[in-house]
């Protein structure tokens, strides 16, 4: 049986490995996007964790709507990404201030 201090072991090294994404690869739109889905999944797995152990089914309710959230930030990411490599023909996260306008 796993335990609950399994879980949130995983849980941490998953949002430390997005926390690493981030800040490894500051100039990557679409690896900056894929390290945020990351850390919304590690909190959603401690979520259901508790969830679980506790008996409540609150926190797998709440993670529905983390999921949601989720999948419009993703749409909306993809639309800037598409957006901006259509005007500049790179996806570098520097290229973004001479979108100003």
């Amino acid at each position: 049986m796993i335990t609950l201090s399994q879980y949130l072991v995983l849980g941490a090294v998953l949002f430390a490995i997005a926390v690493a994404g981030i800040f490894l690869n500051r100039r990557n739109l679409i690896v900056i996007l894929m390290s945020i889905e990351l850390m919304l999944l590690a909190v959603n797995m401690n979520f259901i964790a508790f969830s679980h152990f506790l008996g409540d089914t609150a926190g797998q309710v709440f993670v529905f709507f983390i999921l949601t959230v989720a999948a419009a930030e993703s749409a909306i990411g993809l639309a800037i990404l598409i957006t901006l490599f259509r005007n500049l023909r790179s996806i570098d996260v520097d290229d973004l201030d001479s979108l100003k306008g």
